[in-house]
Parts: C-alpha cells; structure tokens; sequence
C-alpha cells in the first residue's frame, strides 16, 4: 500500500494546559509501568505518566521539534485509546515527528528496530508482554531510549519522581488519526506518519539471515508450526514465514492478534502454549515448533517430543551463530546472561573463548554492553533471547536462529539438544512461579533469609550442603552503576544453586520466583522433576514458604 498524504489545515493546535494530582503508585519496573487495564483508563492515569516522561526527557534533549518519536503497541485491549492520547500529547509538548505503527501494531524488537533504524530519539511501547490482555486484563507502557533499548534505571527513576510532583499536562483538540492507513498527517507543528508495521523489522531479519537458505528448507517436506497467540508476533510470522520463506499457509496459527489474546494468556511456555506442545508431540509430528508471546520479545523452541529450556537455547545457538547465520559470521564479542539464567552458555562461551557478562535481570542491562561492544548474544530464563542488532530481546529472531541451525546441520532438535549435553554436560534447569502471594508476606520471607545468609553455609537441606548464600549486585562495567538486591543465591556444589527474587512484571499481589539449577556431566538423560527433586525440598526448607507464604504448590513450573 503505497503511503498517502493528507494535511490538517484551520486548526490552531494550542496546547491546552490540564490540571491534575499525582498518583503514588507509578514506578516503572524492569518492563516499564504495569497495571491492571482499569487502573489505566482512571481519568489522568496515563497522561500523568506519558507527561512526566516528556518532562524528564525536555531536560536531557535540546528540544522536541527536530525529533521523532515511535509509538506502538501489541494489540491488547486499551491500545487503540491510549496511542491516541500520546499521539495528541506528543503533539502539544513540540516533538517534530511521529511514527505511528498501522494498526497501532508494532511489536517490542520491531520498536527497537525502527527506533535504531530512523534514529529516533525513542519510542513508547504499549504492552504488559505476557500479561493477559482484555478489559479485566493488564495494560502497560514503557519508554525506551535512542538505541532502541528500554530507559535507563536513572531515567525510570526520574519519571517516577516527576511523577509524584506533576500538577498539569499538556494536550490538544485534535480528531483521531486514522490508524489502519498508511497516511502522513501533518497536526501543527507535527508530522505524523502510520507507517508499515512490519516493513522495518523485515528487511533487518534478510540482514542477518539467508533467507534464500530458509527458504529451500521451509519449501521442503520440513514442517514447522509457529504459535502466534492471537498477539502481536502473527502478522510478522505470516509475513516472514509463509510469505517471505514459502512455509505453507497455516504453518503460522492463531496468527491474528485479538485484543484479549483470544482469551487466553500469551505466555510461550509449556503451560500457556499446550495446543502448540500436544501438536508437537508423536512419531508424526512437525519437525519443529515455536511460539512468541504478548508483544513478540519471548520465545518458545520445540521440536518433535522435546523441549528446549531458555537457557540451552542460548547455549545451543551461541555454539552454531557463526557458523550457520551470516550476521554473525565475524564471530562474537561477548555474551550475557542474566543472573538467574541456566549456566549453561557459560560453557560455550569458555570453548568459544569469548566473556560472559552475568546481569541483573532486565534487558537494558545487555544494551550497555552491546552500546560498548562488548556483548553479541544474550538471553534470560524468562524465554528471552536477543542479540546487539537491536536493544530488546526477539522472539522472531530467535526461531529464524533455531530455523538456521536446523537448515545449516541438517539436525532435528533433538539431535542437537543431545549432542550438545553429551559435549558439555546438563544443566537441569527449572523456574517455580508462586503468583498473586501477598507482597507483605513475601518480603517479609525474604528478609528473613535475608538476615540468615552468613549462617547458611555448612547446613544441609534435603541431603545437599550450601557452599555459599548471598545476594546479587551487579557492577555496569560501563558505567560502573551498582545495581544491589538484585536476588538471593544459594549455592551448593558446583552448578546447583537456588536464587529466588520478586518479579516485577505482574500486576496484582507479587509473583515470588524460584529458580532451581543442578549441572550433571554424565547423566543428562533423567527427568528434569526427578533431578531437581531434592533443590525444590530444600528451597521450601531454606525459604520455610509454607509458614511465611501458606504455598506449597508453585502456580506455573517452566
């Protein structure tokens, strides 16, 4: 579709002044500010939050009218509204130009990518990511900054305070800009352009990626499904895959993005993506599977009758990017991981020769290092994997990686997940989610821990003794920021440990996460629940989560 233009004329775009009060509750988390959709539509709610940014950022910038801002979203319930509300806010506070994804689909990589690609001075991303969507659902929005990564903890920081302070925002009369065209609209001082959502973001991936090679595969009597979950990553896999790389039509499925994510919850794990897993199951099945989540940064890999763990996926695919993807064949700075991710890249990268950078948890940690150039590859355990062409992590890139592998290797996934173990060892690897505990109970628990960590080492729990107990901080070897509290760790013999840490990324009550890791060298064919058995007894021991948290039962274990 060929972008047309239009021109608003007779309008004086006078900024109107907006009294409002502040509200105590908007700090931003590790993937920005998040809450119930409800909470959201409170009259000022967004505004005040979408204001303080723009007050914070007019005092780092020179001025808004030579800058571009990039605007959208995943889809889900609110979206449509809340664009139209930075559209017109944008527009009374001076900044000079407007990227406004058509549809006001834009997933979080894609962001990224367009940010970097037009130098944005940065971009507002609508999304609660795997949160589900709806009216009772959950909203959010994040701000991230001129290299296309999320705000710095300086910045967050900034808009929070501002955010208690703030008295008015500023807004405009204006009629809604059409979304679903791909029009350039000029509202005073400001061009707005809808642009194509998924345009930019391809033509990075044929960057990286030989998509003549992809394509011979996916021609073939390979087959792959790729789970969309009515969110923002179908439209870009249906383009990609079926379009672009001749997969058959159908290999992508709930491939059209629904405002409540067609009821269901748009998490890629074993739980939330069970059609996906019962399809990939049998001597029958597709050759591989995949899914991505609420705004299209997490990632599922599967293949026939095997699952591959976030943190193997790193591993495998920091062993083969040289080798199979052209992007990467100049080799690899450095890798990152975040603290609580499996240990198991740690081994590549020790065969690689190349560091590994071990973080807090939050992807704008790795964008400092790739900033510097110091880190390639990345990922976490909460099915996030990326790399330095853009500052988020990308589920897409991270199936087009796994889909390079398989064409380069001529491996299922399950050969290579083998051959991979027996070459390294195993890192049986699990995360033991407890949702919606109370806040009160949860902090209380770890600060009881807390105080007993020097008592801890020399103990026994469920037969296995703690060598160490402490809590992560975490130095930037850039900007020398110190990040503290950043996780409790409780370390066994070498390559068992537990860390458990509060998220930040729901909504109601807090989430307590467990994560349970044990490094096999020999046996690295046992069930994953047998294995970590033992680490789980002796985390609710240590933790005592029944007496502080009435838990026994983890909500969700990935």
């Amino acid at each position: 579709m060929n972008q047309s233009e239009s021109q608003v004329s007779g309008l004086l775009m006078t900024p109107k002044k907006i009294t409002t009060t502040p509200f105590t509750d908007q700090r931003p988390g590790t993937s920005g500010l998040r809450k119930r959709t409800q909470v959201f539509q409170t009259p000022h709610y967004l505004e005040n939050f979408v204001q303080s940014v723009f007050d914070v950022l007019k005092e780092h910038e020179t001025g808004f009218a030579d800058k571009t801002l990039v605007i959208g979203g995943d889809g889900r319930f609110y979206n449509r509204q809340a664009i139209q509300i930075i559209i017109r806010m944008a527009v009374a506070n001076g900044v000079g130009r407007l990227m406004v994804a058509q549809g006001g689909l834009l997933s979080t990589p894609a962001v990224s990518a367009v940010i970097r690609k037009h130098q944005a001075m940065g971009g507002f991303i609508l999304s609660a990511s795997h949160n589900p969507g709806g009216p009772d659902g959950d909203f959010g929005i994040k701000y991230n900054m001129t290299n296309g990564g999320p705000a710095s903890e300086d910045l967050t920081e900034a808009f929070f305070k501002r955010s208690k302070q703030i008295t008015e925002y500023l807004t405009i009369e204006a009629e809604a800009v059409d979304l679903d065209q791909q029009v350039t609209v000029q509202l005073g001082k400001t061009k707005i352009e809808v642009i194509d959502s998924v345009a930019d973001y391809t033509e990075l991936m044929q960057q990286l990626f030989d998509f003549k090679q992809l394509k011979q595969l996916l021609s073939s009597d390979f087959r792959m499904i790729f789970d969309g979950m009515h969110a923002i990553t179908g439209p870009y896999a249906k383009h990609i895959f079926e379009t672009c790389l001749g997969a058959p039509v159908g290999s992508v499925i709930r491939g059209t993005p629904e405002e409540d994510f067609g009821g269901h919850h748009p998490d890629p794990n074993l739980i939330h993506a069970k059609e996906l897993v019962e399809q990939l199951r049998g001597d029958d099945a597709p050759d591989f599977g995949a899914a991505s989540d609420g705004d299209g940064d997490r990632n599922l890999i599967l293949g026939r009758n095997c699952f591959v763990s976030p943190g193997d996926s790193l591993a495998i695919i920091v062993r083969y990017a040289q080798q199979c993807i052209p992007g990467y064949r100049q080799g690899l700075a450095g890798v990152a991981r975040s603290m609580p991710t499996s240990l198991a890249v740690d081994f590549v990268a020790k065969e690689l020769n190349i560091p590994v950078y071990e973080t807090p948890t939050g992807w704008k940690y790795f964008g400092s290092l790739m900033d510097e150039g110091l880190c390639t590859l990345c990922g976490e355990e909460s099915f996030g994997t990326g790399s330095s062409h853009i500052r988020e992590k990308d589920g897409l890139w991270a199936v087009l990686c796994w889909v390079s592998i398989l064409a380069v290797t001529g491996k299922s996934v399950q050969e290579l997940l083998t051959e991979h173990w027996l070459k390294f060892g195993r890192n049986y690897f699990q995360r033991h989610d407890f949702e919606e505990v109370s806040g009160d109970a949860a902090n209380e628990m770890l600060a009881y821990l807390r105080s007993r960590l020097k008592q801890l080492p020399g103990q026994t729990f469920a037969g296995l003794t703690v060598t160490q107990a402490d809590e992560f901080s975490y130095t930037d070897p850039v900007s020398q920021h110190v990040s503290a509290n950043q996780g409790l760790r409780i370390l066994f013999d070498e390559g068992t440990r537990i860390v458990c840490r509060l998220s930040g990324t729901g909504t109601s009550g807090a989430t307590l996460r467990l994560y349970l890791e044990r490094y096999v060298k020999e046996d690295v064919h046992e069930a994953v629940d047998s294995v970590l058995a033992p680490l789980a007894q002796a985390a609710h021991q240590i933790l005592e989560l029944k007496r502080f948290c009435d838990r026994e039962t983890p909500t969700v274990i990935t």
